[in-house]
């Protein structure tokens, strides 16, 4: 070993005993220890919400097809080590007797599904369980609302094409039914093997052939990139856990995006906390670094010594963060087990090598600039304590920290709108935050002259101690920023899922309910106790032209096509109309059409227009819409576009318009209720009056979904903890950084007479100041944050948080007093000899 690694270890070893390397070390522990914890929990726990949300397509990835998937195909997927399924499904005719009825059928292999559970029950509507095979040959399993409509039993033989099945079940539901209200018919599971039998998919059937893959993501990615070329966009879909476009899928998306914002501001936190740290490390190294250079130690030697001792600093700290952020998140998973599924099994090497790289990028560069001002002091120092180093550009400080700062968020992320975002916030609050700093010291020299009282002495110690205090008004207001962000962005989007699905959400919904049979239905209900939502006139219509010009209507809105242009509503749109705005839509642009009852002009009418199509549509207020209904023409021009909430479980609408134009059809109807599960069992009795109205379960589906949102917010409840704690280091290791010129104010204050009290009360009084100035630029700097955050990442509806104008300063003031009276308590208990000893 050299001599300068020598004498480096030496001064490693004897800073450690005098504990001169706690305060670097406990900031790189906790950057590392909050980056694991964070981020480990979050990658487990998005593991178990992708497990879970997977059992909505009942694999991990889905191919459909117009056409057979080639079994070479799936002979690939299986020699890459995944699980294979198939399934068949098409519309088809069953009878029974005298009666009929249009069902999905659905032909599945023996290993389908392979995320999720089939769920039957042997009574309809009866309570489900989790079936432990599939139909048998020669087996059917139908769903409840088809033993009212064609009057079966268990049992009971219905035909189905050229085969005859034996009802042995009542099926609940299966993963990947899917959910959409309108043209959904009830489901027919059989197996695939007695599909040929039945003759239905000859040319000419509408079948769509669905291959499922099951396995690790890298394998799934390295199928789907072989299998890409053979794929044709006109008869292939390809669609995996991160496609899915469902209420489910879109909470669980939300949910990771948060997850990853919440880790972000650890980086940012853990960042704070080594700058604030390798400061003071520097200021403390100031005369041994003189007295080396006086004794005749090189630049480069001196250099050397300090370096690895950054490094031996860095190398423990993040051996100690890793233990201690793996304990952390595990001691978070135990808590949680009960409340939320958290993959243990599924151990993730990112989340470790992001605290790694963390630790030493922070420790490093945020070390750079104290560093190069510890090099600089001159040997005269030990002469005259007054000098300080000889660097006074702090270009390379920024530089180096705010690229350190970017270049993370950036890395972990891998989504450059959301560090955009936080780092520009910063910026713009550091900016905001210096000039506060100069309203300070203004203030200082106003109201810290004349009769020497607590208030005034704070004053006057923020004036003295500008360039410090604004450093650490910058910290207490960043790290209070991100606490806000955190906490804010919680709040709203839980708040925002459980208002989509409030208890009493309804859980069935009723379609093809003709005009005459609204009155005795609603009043058949009201009878039971159940009350019905609004009655929704739906009536069918081709989207056919756009101010005359054409648009293609070969794709339906049903198959969910994203096509380009003018193409994508389908062969037919669901037309509605009504005076009323519905719930949870919103009017973005023009004037709804309300109560008018004339024309706008001769033979058109109003028509209000979803936002989403409209954009992709290309349609502008004041076009002209032509509908084809049946043999009629409805012409229609746009008054109002609207943004609907598509998460909510209610009937939603592209085109709404204005009654008049459409009073000379005959619509069906489309309405829900709500019953509880202890009144399932009259959904016969209710429904046996009705038999040409078809009902459709959504009851599992909120369920999951709500399921899901519980999970997802008690988990959210313990990363909230986790970053309030690791900002509360933060805070802490910023009021100890100021400790050294605290005790020698404290020595010559006591020198000079001053009382204990008048000077606990200044110190108290002085972060009282700091925290309401932080508390309320925090505040501000939150509010860009959440705006940016909240359109352009959460696709959320941004408000103003005026509650938090006020609680920030307050909670600042609180929080901050108390950290600096905690941080300065030993100092003031002191008596003048020991602080003067201390000083030595």
């Amino acid at each position: 070993m050299s001599t300068t690694s020598t004498l480096a270890w030496r001064l490693f070893r004897h800073e450690a005993k005098r504990g001169e390397l706690t305060i670097i070390l406990l900031a790189i522990v906790l950057s590392v220890g909050a980056v694991l914890s964070l981020s480990l929990f979050s990658e487990r726990l998005q593991g178990a919400l992708k497990e879970r949300s997977a059992a909505f397509i009942a694999a991990d990835a889905q191919l459909r097809s117009d056409t057979p998937i080639d079994e070479a195909w799936l002979q690939h997927a299986r020699d890459g080590g995944l699980n294979t399924a198939k399934q068949v499904t098409t519309r088809s005719m069953v009878f029974h007797r005298d009666e009929m009825s249009l069902v999905d059928l659905r032909a599945v292999n023996d290993n389908y599904p392979l995320k999720g559970t089939v769920n039957t029950t042997d009574v309809p509507f009866g309570q489900k369980e989790a079936a432990k095979d599939l139909p048998k040959p020669g087996e059917v399993w139908l769903q409840s609302l088809l033993f009212q409509t064609l009057k079966l039993s268990l049992g009971d033989s219905i035909e189905i094409g050229d085969a005859e099945f034996t009802v042995t079940k009542v099926l609940v539901d299966i993963p990947d039914a899917g959910f959409s209200v309108f043209n959904t018919d009830p489901i027919a599971l059989i197996r695939l093997s007695d599909l040929d039998a039945t003759a239905i998919t000859g040319p000419g059937s509408r079948a769509r052939y669905v291959g499922y893959f099951e396995g690790e993501s890298s394998a799934i990615s390295t199928f789907y990139d072989w299998l890409t070329p053979s794929l044709n966009d006109d008869l292939h879909n390809w669609r995996t856990v991160e496609d899915d476009e469902s209420a489910i899928g879109r909470s669980v998306a939300s949910a990771e995006r948060y997850f990853l914002l919440a880790s972000l501001l650890a980086i940012v936190l853990a960042a704070v906390s080594i700058a604030v740290a390798a400061q003071r490390y520097s200021q403390r190294h100031f005369d041994p670094v003189a007295i080396m250079k006086t004794l005749g130690a090189t630049k480069q030697v001196i250099r050397r010594i300090y370096l690895l001792q950054i490094l031996f600093i860095t190398g423990l700290g993040i051996i100690i963060g890793l233990i201690m952020g793996f304990i952390g998140q595990q001691v978070v998973v135990w808590l949680v087990a009960e409340q939320v599924d958290v993959a243990l099994s599924i151990w993730h090497w990112r989340p470790v090598l992001i605290a790694v790289f963390t630790g030493a990028t922070c420790s490093l560069l945020f070390s750079l600039y104290p560093l190069m001002q510890l090099f600089s002091i001159p040997p005269l120092r030990v002469l005259r304590r007054d000098l300080s180093t000889n660097l006074r550009s702090r270009t390379i400080q920024y530089v180096a920290s705010g690229g350190a700062i970017f270049l993370l968020m950036w890395i972990y992320s891998q989504d450059l709108m959301i560090s955009l975002i936080l780092f520009g916030s910063g910026v713009v609050l550091v900016a905001g935050l210096l000039g506060a700093t100069l309203l300070l010291i203004a203030a200082g020299r106003k109201f810290g002259s004349g009769k020497m009282g607590p208030w005034q002495l704070a004053w006057a110690r923020i004036k003295r101690r500008s360039m410090e205090n604004s450093v650490q008004l910058i910290s207490f207001s960043v790290t209070i920023m991100l606490l806000l962000v955190v906490l804010v962005m919680r709040n709203d989007m839980v708040s925002q899922w459980r208002s989509q699905l409030p208890e009493g959400t309804p859980n069935y919904f009723l379609i093809n309910i003709t005009g005459d049979k609204k009155t005795e239905l609603d009043t058949h209900f009201k009878s039971n106790g159940i009350t019905i939502e609004e009655f929704y006139p739906v009536i069918r219509g081709r989207f056919v032209a756009v101010n005359d010009d054409s648009v293609n209507t070969e794709v339906s809105k049903e198959d969910d096509s994203n096509t380009e242009g003018r193409q994508g509503l389908g062969r037919e749109a669901n037309l509605t109309w009504s005076n009323s705005l519905q719930k949870e839509n919103e009017i973005t642009g023009g004037t709804w059409h309300g109560e008018n009852t004339d024309a706008l002009e001769e033979g058109v009418f109003a028509v209000s227009v979803e936002t989403d199509v409209g954009e992709r549509l290309g349609i502008e207020l004041g076009d002209m819409l032509t509908f084809n209904v049946g043999s009629e023409i409805v012409k229609t021009k746009v008054t109002s576009f609207r943004k609907v909430n598509w998460q909510t479980m209610q009937p939603n609408f592209f085109f709404v318009i204005q009654p008049e134009a459409m009073a000379s059809f005959n619509p069906t109807y489309i309405t829900s209720f709500y019953l509880p599960e202890a009144q399932k069992s009259q959904l016969t009795t209710l429904l046996k009056p009705f038999a040409s109205i078809t009902m459709f379960d959504v009851d599992a589906r909120i369920n999951q979904l709500r399921d899901i949102v519980n999970q997802v917010s008690v988990a959210i409840e313990f990363i909230l903890v986790l970053v309030l704690v690791a900002g509360s280091l933060v805070l802490i290791a910023q009021v100890q950084a100021s400790m050294d010129e605290r005790r020698q104010e404290l020595a010559i204050l006591r020198t000079l007479g001053a009382k204990g009290s008048l000077i606990r009360k200044s110190v108290v009084f002085e972060f009282l100041i700091i925290g309401v100035v932080a508390g309320f630029m925090a505040a501000l700097a939150n509010e860009l944050s959440l705006y940016m955050l909240q359109t352009n990442v959460f696709q959320m509806t941004a408000s103003l948080h005026f509650e938090y104008w006020v609680i920030a300063p307050i909670v600042g003031a609180i929080v901050v007093g108390a950290l600096g009276a905690i941080g300065c308590w030993r100092l003031l208990t002191l008596n003048t000899s020991a602080l003067l000893r201390k000083m030595v």
